[in-house]
């Protein structure tokens, strides 16, 4: 016990020997003027617990609040509130274990005296630290894919939102115009510099949730409502793994912590903003499905049945914004991975490094472009790609990773307090991997792509305009 404590003790001094670097590098870099300090202190150079909770809770719920009460029309309420809940605590659960495999190979490259100096450590790197190549190619694989998608469903996310403001424009020319709009994400270096940004991103989205809320309440319930849910398996596992992909945003919780000044903080972090986050996402979802019901099932994103109001338009100019940080969120780990593949990784420059990740942003544009279908598109992305890269491959890494007595013993970060034993972690972790394999991606990956499959045939690729009502003159025709 007492060289398991010195051994925590060492690592926690090497992290805040490296905190107190960090902090003092940037001291240096910008002591010539202390009002420039104090601004970029404030808006630009954010590495504390507080910045990591608004980053992990801002990034957690982003479109996804407008597409839920359409899951919720697809599986019920009941069904719906119990498994943001499950979905939430096991997201949670998952995001820990990332957080110690993160402490666990950090801790083992600092006994090797490895600096970090220049170089964010990702999850395909921890990966490949613990449990060798194999590993590394799996978690690069899934998550590269995962972050590309997710980006993708951003832009389709905002000329989605933006059409019921300015419908003069089909959608697919709103992404070739957001598309543009969200390069300009290639400028902001790292998660340090989300500070200002996840905080107005939190705040966005908390005011679309009550904004929901308190029109779907105010709008009352819409003449003839049914609330029929679920009537079919297909709907129902579609609208589950949907929720599954509303707790799956820790594909960032590495970088997330490594941008932190202080990373063995992070534990508790992402339950504490899952906690915050029911309160904007159980609601909203409740509300606009009591409001409208069945008619959800035929519209996806939850701002089209609600009546034209400058609340509303505020709603969806915020989350256009928001939509834009969280486009930001989703790419710059796929900018990290292309610059180490480049070998630009090191260069201080921002502008450099701005022009080698512009690639990065043309594939997510044009796949955007092919399959505009908001909504059905979340929960294909979930099934098959949440469901591994936020799911599976933690809870078996974290198996695999200290399946030797050694290991556990030597192990950075002991189980929890709520789980004491190694053997209570070991069958959480088995659940996980279970659960998610045969819910999550069978069952949820057979409905999610039938559905996206239905979406394919009815608009086709390339759709101009997805779930548009119809023009004046097609009626008359």
């Amino acid at each position: 016990m007492p060289g398991e404590k010195q051994a925590e003790e060492a690592i926690v001094e090497s992290f805040n020997e490296s905190t107190e670097n960090e902090e003092k590098e940037v001291e240096l870099e910008e002591k010539g003027d202390h009002s420039i300090f104090s601004v970029k202190s404030l808006l630009w150079h954010g590495g504390s617990v507080y910045d990591a909770w608004f980053s992990c809770a801002s990034n957690q719920v982003a479109q996804v609040l407008l597409t839920l009460p359409y899951s919720f029309s697809q599986m019920g309420m009941l069904s719906g509130i119990i498994l943001q809940i499950f979905y939430g605590v096991l997201g949670s659960w998952t995001a820990y274990l990332i957080s110690v495999l993160y402490i666990e190979y950090r801790s083992r490259k600092e006994k090797e005296n490895v600096s970090f100096k220049n170089h964010v450590i990702q999850w395909f790197e921890v990966l490949d630290g613990l449990l060798g190549p194999y590993w590394k190619a799996i978690g690069l694989a899934f998550n590269c894919t995962f972050l590309l998608f997710g980006s993708v469903i951003q832009l389709i996310a905002c000329a989605s939102n933006i059409y019921y403001i300015n419908d003069k424009l089909d959608k697919r020319t709103w992404t070739y115009i957001f598309g543009a709009c969200c390069a300009t994400t290639v400028f902001i270096p790292s998660f340090h510099n989300y500070r200002i940004w996840s905080f107005l991103g939190l705040a966005m989205t908390t005011y679309t949730a009550w904004y929901l809320t308190i029109a779907s309440l105010v709008h009352g319930q819409a003449e003839g409502v049914t609330h029929q849910g679920p009537t079919k398996l297909v709907l129902y596992f579609t609208g589950a793994t949907n929720i599954l992909y509303t707790f799956g945003g820790h594909a960032v919780t590495v970088e997330i912590m490594h941008a932190m000044w202080k990373p063995q903080k992070f534990k508790s972090i992402y339950l504490l903003a899952t906690l915050y986050v029911f309160t904007l996402t159980i609601p909203s979802a409740t509300s606009v499905y009591w409001a409208f019901g069945d008619q959800l099932l035929d519209h996806s994103n939850a701002f089209s049945l609600l009546p034209h109001s400058a609340w509303r338009d505020a709603a969806v100019i915020l989350m256009l914004i928001h939509q834009f940080i969280t486009f930001g969120f989703a790419c710059t780990p796929l900018y990290f991975v292309w610059e180490k593949v480049v070998g630009m990784h090191d260069t201080k420059s921002i502008c450099l490094r701005a022009v080698c990740r512009l690639p990065v942003v043309i594939p997510i544009w044009f796949l955007a472009i092919i399959f505009p279908f908001f909504g059905p598109i979340n929960s294909a992305v979930g099934s098959l790609l949440v469901s591994f890269t936020v799911y599976i491959i933690p809870a078996l890494a974290h198996m695999f990773t200290y399946k030797s007595a050694s290991a556990r013993k030597n192990a950075a970060e002991k189980p929890p307090f709520f789980l004491p034993s190694w053997t209570a972690v070991y069958a959480l972790n088995t659940f996980t991997v279970i659960w998610v394999l045969v819910i999550g991606f069978g069952l949820g990956g057979w409905a999610s792509m039938a559905n996206f499959i239905k979406q394919v045939d009815t608009f086709g690729l390339f759709a101009k305009c997805y779930q548009c009502p119809p023009s004046p003159s097609s009626v008359h025709h």
